[in-house]
C-alpha cells in the first residue's frame, strides 16, 4: 500500500491537517466547522451552506462564484450540513487540479486557499447582513427538502426511529432543521449564526494530495488569520441503556411498510471493542451475505430488503426493513432472532471471513478517494482515536468469533418503529 504521510498542527484558533498522498492528481481542501448540536441553531446552520454559495463580496453572484471555478481549471466546490454523533458540521470542500500536472502554473493551491477563505470569510452581504431575496429564496429551498422527507418513506421511518430513541438527547435534533423555526430565520438572525460559525465553532482544515506540507502549513498560516475565539469544541455522546424496547406504530397512505429497529451498542470509534462491531454489523446486516439479507429478504421472502448499519461516535445499530404491512410479527421475529442466534455464537467461520474481507475493501475503497481521506482523518477527530488505515485493517482481521459473540451480547434492543397502511392508503412509496 503507498505511504501516506499525515501531519497535524495546531494552529491556536483552529487545526490543520496536511495529508501527503501520489495517489491523486488532484487536491482535496476542506473547511470544517463543527459544534454541538442545539436545537435554537440547528435550522439557521442548516440553511447556510445555500446562503454562503451565493455569493461573495468579490463574486457576488451565484454566476460569477462559478466562473471563477472554471478558472481554476474547473475546480469542484460544496458546502454541505450534517451531524456526527452529537456535533453539528458544515464543510467547506474543493476538489482542484495538482499544479504539478498543469504547464506554467504553480500557484493553484494558493488560488484555491485564497477561494475558500473569499467564500467563508467574505459572503455577499447587503446593509451588514445577508441579501433578503437569498434568503427568502433559499429558505424556500430548505423547507422543500424538509418536507420532501415525509415522501422518502425510509429516510422518513429512519428519522422517526432516531426522534423516537432519542428524544431526550442531542442525537435526536434533526441536522436539516425545523419547519418552525425556519419560519423565525431572518437576514439578521441568520448572519448572527454564520458569524457564530465563523469566530466560535472549533475549524479544522484538511489538505489532501501530492503536497509539500510546509508549504501548504505556511499558506494557510498566511490566510486564515481572520479573528477567532473559538467557545465550542466537539462534544462526545454519553452512554445509555433502554431497558424496555419501546414499540411505536404510525400509519400513512402507503403500499409497503417500513420496519425500522434501534438498538444501543454503548460500543464507541474510540473503544477497544469498534473492529468487533464493525464485524458483528456486517454479519448481522451490513452486506448482501448478511444474516438480516439472507434470512428476512431471501429465505422467508419477507422484506423488499433488509440491512442494518451503525453510528460509530453514538454508539447505535440500525435495521432497515421494508415489508408487506401484514408480515410485520413475523418479520420482526425474524429480524431479532438473527441476534439472539449470534449472542449464542450461531456464527460461521465462512461469515466471519467473508465479512473481514467486506470490510477492508469497504475501507480501502473510502481511502481511494480524497473526500473519503477526508472523512477518514475527520471521524479520528470527531472519534478522538487516531487509526491509520492499515491498523484498521489489521485490527479487522485480528477480530474473532468470541469477540462478535461478546459484542453481539451488547447490542440492546431500544426502539421498534413500525410504518404501515392506512386503511384503503395505497400512495407510492
Amino acid at each position: 500500500m503507498e505511504a501516506i504521510h499525515d501531519r497535524y498542527t495546531d494552529l491556536e484558533t483552529y487545526h490543520l491537517h496536511t495529508i501527503e498522498t501520489k495517489k491523486f492528481k488532484t487536491a482535496t481542501i476542506a473547511l470544517k466547522f463543527t459544534r454541538p448540536l442545539a436545537r435554537e441553531q440547528v435550522t439557521e446552520r442548516a440553511l447556510l451552506p445555500f446562503i454562503l454559495q451565493k455569493g461573495t463580496e468579490k463574486y457576488p453572484s451565484e454566476r460569477e462564484l462559478r466562473l471563477q471555478l472554471d478558472e481554476l481549471y474547473g475546480a469542484k466546490f460544496t458546502i454541505n450540513s450534517t451531524k456526527k454523533g452529537e456535533n453539528h458540521i458544515i464543510t467547506f470542500l474543493l476538489d482542484i487540479a495538482n499544479d504539478k500536472f498543469i504547464k506554467d502554473e504553480d500557484q493553484l493551491m494558493q488560488k484555491g486557499l485564497d477561494f475558500l477563505h473569499e467564500v467563508a470569510n467574505n459572503p455577499k452581504l447587503i446593509d451588514g447582513v445577508f441579501d433578503q431575496d437569498i434568503v427568502s429564496k433559499e429558505k424556500e429551498t430548505l423547507e422543500n427538502k424538509i418536507k420532501s422527507i415525509r415522501d422518502e418513506k425510509m429516510q422518513y421511518a429512519n428519522m422517526r426511529l432516531i426522534d423516537e430513541m432519542c428524544k431526550e438527547e442531542p442525537f435526536g435534533i434533526h441536522a436539516h432543521g425545523y419547519l418552525d423555526d425556519l419560519e423565525k430565520v431572518t437576514p439578521k438572525t441568520l448572519f448572527e449564526s454564520y458569524q457564530k460559525m465563523l469566530h466560535e465553532d472549533r475549524l479544522d482544515v484538511f489538505v489532501v494530495g501530492d503536497i509539500d506540507a510546509t508549504h501548504v502549513e505556511n499558506n494557510v498560516k498566511q490566510l486564515f488569520t481572520f479573528d477567532r475565539e473559538p467557545k465550542v469544541d466537539i462534544v462526545r455522546s454519553e452512554k445509555s441503556v433502554q431497558v424496555t424496547p419501546n414499540h411505536v406504530t404510525e400509519a400513512q397512505k402507503i403500499q409497503q411498510g417500513k420496519l425500522h429497529l434501534g438498538y444501543r451498542t454503548n460500543v464507541t470509534y474510540q473503544d477497544e471493542e469498534y473492529p468487533a462491531l464493525q464485524v458483528f454489523n456486517g454479519i448481522f446486516g451490513g452486506f448482501p451475505h448478511s444474516k438480516l439479507f439472507m434470512n428476512v429478504r431471501e429465505k422467508h421472502s419477507l422484506a423488499y430488503y433488509a440491512a442494518s448499519r451503525f453510528e460509530s461516535n453514538k454508539g447505535l445499530l440500525f435495521v432497515f426493513s421494508g415489508i408487506a404491512p401484514e408480515k410485520y410479527e413475523q418479520a420482526k421475529s425474524i429480524i431479532i432472532e438473527q441476534q439472539e442466534e449470534m449472542k449464542k455464537g450461531k456464527i460461521t467461520k465462512d461469515e466471519l471471513v467473508q465479512t473481514q474481507k467486506a470490510i477492508i475493501h469497504q475501507l480501502k475503497e473510502t481511502i481511494d478517494q480524497p473526500r473519503g481521506m477526508v472523512e477518514w482523518y475527520f471521524q479520528q477527530v470527531i472519534g478522538n482515536k487516531s487509526w491509520t488505515s492499515q491498523e484498521m485493517m489489521e485490527a479487522i482481521n485480528k477480530v474473532t468469533l468470541e469477540d462478535v459473540i461478546k459484542v453481539a451480547n451488547k447490542v440492546q434492543l431500544d426502539t421498534v418503529y413500525f410504518l404501515t397502511a392506512e386503511e384503503g392508503g395505497n400512495d407510492s412509496e
